[in-house]
C-alpha cells in the first residue's frame, strides 16, 4: 500500500487533526471477463436511471470497529486485508460499461483502490469520525464505468486504526452482501484468512440467467406477477392529495422499543415470521387508507436460499409481489390478526417468484397497462433490512402494561429529504431486539408529512395492540391514519 494523491476537495480538520491521507490499495485477482448484467444488477440499474442524479440514495455503507479487541491494527495490516478482500470478491472489481448501447459488467483482474485515512486525535471520538467519513464516502453517486464500486476509508487515532469504512455501490452488493464483506474483512484483519470463497460469482450467475434455464425460471416468476397484479388496483396511490413539497420526498422515522417485543409475540402466536407481521400491517393500512379492497406491496427479496449463494457478494435483491386481500366484513368484526394465516403463504409465494429478468417485467407491465388503460405499478415497497437468520423469540409474551411503558419511549422525526425517488411509499426496517427503526420515504404529493408519520404510528399501534390481545378491527384501520396531526 502506497501514498496517493489526495482527492480534489477540502477536508475539514478538527483541532489537532491532520489532513486526510489517501493510500493506494492494489489488488490482483484471478480472472477477468465480460457478461450481461445479472437480473439483480439490471433491477438496480433501472432504478438508478429513474432516480439519477440522486442515485446515491442506493449506496450502502458499513463501519467495522477494529479497536475493540485483538492486536493493534496499523495501515499496513488493514491495507493487506483490503487487498485480499478485493481479490476475493469479484463484484468489488467489476464495473458497468456500455456494450452496443446495453449495460454490461466488466470484471478486472487487477487495479488499485484509494483508501482515505482520517486522523482523529481524540480516542473517544473515533466512532463519530468513522460515521462522518462514511457519510462523505457514500453521499455522492458512483461513476459506474469509471470508478470501482467500493470506496474505502479508515479512522486512525494515535497510530492505530480504530475503524474501517466501506461505502458500496448497490450494483456490487445488497445488504446481505455488505454483511458478508464486513465479516470477511474482520477475519482478514485478525487472522489473515476468511475461509472458502463463494463457489458462484456474478459473472457465472449472469451467464446462467441469460441462458435457457434462466429464461424458463424468469417466465415462471413473471406468471406469478401477472396473476397477482390482475387482482389489485393499477396502483396503490392514484390520486394526488397535496401540492408536492420541495424537496419532494420526505423520510419519516419511528424508533420503537415496543415493536421488537410486540412483533415477536404476534409472530409466535400466529406461526408466521416477524417480517410477515410488519408487511401485513403495512399492506392492510395502505389498502384501508386508500380505500382499496386489496393491496399490492413489493417487498425486497434477497434470494439466498441456495447454499452456494449464502456468501456470494453481489446484488441479488429484487422486488417480490405480495398481494393482500381484505376480507368482506359486513359485520365489522374482522380484526387484523385474521389476515395473518393467509398472508404467510402469500408472502412465501411472492418471495419464491422474486427472481426474474427486469426487461421481461417491464414488457409485461407495459402490456398489462395497455389492456387496463392505466399505468400499472404498485409504487409501494417494503424492505426488511434486518438479518434474516434471527433467533426465535423465547421470552414470554409481553403484558399490555409493559408494552405501554415501552411505547412512551417511541420517537418520531424526519431525518432526511430528497428531490427524487422512483416510488411513492418505501418502508424500511432496521434494528435489533432492543429497538426497531421503521422509516417511510414517501412522495409528498400522495402522502404529505403528517400522513407519513400517521402511517408509522399506525403500524406501531396495529402490532402492539395485537400483541396485547386487542387487535384492531379492520373497519377501524383507516381511522388510525387520521391521527391528531392529520386532522389539523
Amino acid at each position: 500500500m502506497s501514498p496517493s494523491v489526495a482527492p480534489e476537495r477540502e477536508t475539514p480538520t478538527g483541532e489537532g487533526r491532520l489532513p486526510d491521507e489517501v493510500l493506494d490499495v492494489p489488488f490482483a485477482g484471478g480472472r477477468s471477463g465480460d457478461a450481461p448484467l445479472t437480473w439483480g444488477q439490471r433491477a438496480i440499474w433501472y432504478a438508478i436511471g429513474r432516480t439519477a442524479p440522486n442515485d446515491h440514495y442506493f449506496n450502502l455503507g458499513r463501519v467495522l470497529p477494529l479497536a475493540d479487541r485483538g492486536a493493534p491494527v496499523d495501515t499496513a495490516r488493514l491495507g493487506a486485508a483490503l487487498s485480499a478482500l478485493l481479490a476475493r470478491h469479484e463484484a468489488l472489481r467489476t464495473r458497468v460499461v456500455a456494450e452496443d448501447g446495453e449495460p454490461a459488467q466488466r470484471l478486472h483482474a487487477e487495479g488499485r483502490v484509494g483508501l482515505v485515512v482520517r486522523d482523529e486525535p481524540d480516542p473517544d471520538r473515533t466512532g463519530e469520525a468513522a460515521e462522518a467519513l462514511l457519510a462523505e464516502l457514500s453521499g455522492h453517486r458512483f461513476d459506474y464505468a469509471g470508478e470501482w464500486p467500493v470506496r474505502l476509508g479508515a479512522v486512525c487515532s494515535r497510530g492505530r486504526i480504530t475503524h474501517a469504512v466501506l461505502a458500496l455501490c448497490h450494483l456490487a452488493a445488497d445488504g446481505h452482501a455488505a454483511e458478508v464483506l464486513v465479516r470477511d474483512l474482520r477475519l482478514l484483519v485478525r487472522r489473515g484468512a476468511a475461509g472458502p470463497v463463494s463457489p458462484e460469482t456474478p459473472l457465472d450467475l449472469a451467464r446462467h440467467q441469460h441462458g435457457p434455464a434462466g429464461r424458463r425460471a424468469s417466465d415462471a416468476a413473471l406468471a406469478h406477477w401477472e396473476r397477482g397484479l390482475a387482482q389489485v388496483p393499477p396502483t396503490m396511490f392514484a390520486e394526488r392529495v397535496a401540492e408536492p413539497l420541495r424537496p419532494r420526498f420526505w423520510t419519516g422515522r419511528l424508533v420503537s422499543a415496543a415493536l421488537p417485543r410486540a412483533v415477536d409475540a404476534v409472530a409466535v402466536a400466529h406461526g408466521v415470521s416477524g417480517s410477515t407481521v410488519l408487511l401485513t400491517a403495512a399492506a392492510a393500512l395502505v389498502a384501508a387508507g386508500q380505500g382499496h379492497p386489496a393491496a399490492a406491496v413489493m417487498p425486497i427479496a434477497g434470494k439466498r436460499a441456495a447454499e452456494l449463494r449464502r456468501t456470494l457478494v453481489s446484488t441479488l435483491s429484487q422486488d417480490a409481489l405480495f398481494v393482500l386481500a381484505l376480507p368482506e366484513d359486513a359485520t365489522g368484526e374482522a380484526v387484523f390478526t385474521d389476515l395473518l394465516a393467509g398472508a404467510w403463504p402469500a408472502a412465501l409465494a411472492g418471495y419464491h417468484a422474486a427472481a426474474y429478468d427486469p426487461v421481461g417485467w417491464d414488457v409485461q407491465l407495459e402490456r398489462a397497462a395497455r389492456d387496463r388503460g392505466a399505468e400499472l405499478h404498485p409504487y409501494c415497497c417494503f424492505n426488511d433490512m434486518r438479518l434474516v437468520d434471527r433467533a426465535a423469540a423465547t421470552d414470554p409474551a409481553p403484558a399490555a402494561a409493559e408494552l405501554a411503558e415501552l411505547r412512551r419511549r417511541t420517537a418520531l422525526d424526519f431525518p432526511a429529504t430528497q428531490e427524487r425517488v422512483a416510488c411513492r411509499y418505501c418502508l424500511h426496517l432496521t434494528g435489533d431486539a432492543t429497538a426497531l427503526t421503521v422509516t417511510l420515504t414517501a412522495d409528498t404529493a400522495y402522502l404529505p408529512p403528517e400522513a407519513i408519520h400517521a402511517h408509522l404510528r399506525a403500524i406501531e399501534e396495529v402490532v402492539v395492540a395485537s400483541a396485547a390481545g386487542t387487535p384492531p378491527r379492520l373497519a377501524r384501520l383507516a381511522g388510525l391514519l387520521a391521527g391528531p396531526e392529520a386532522r389539523r
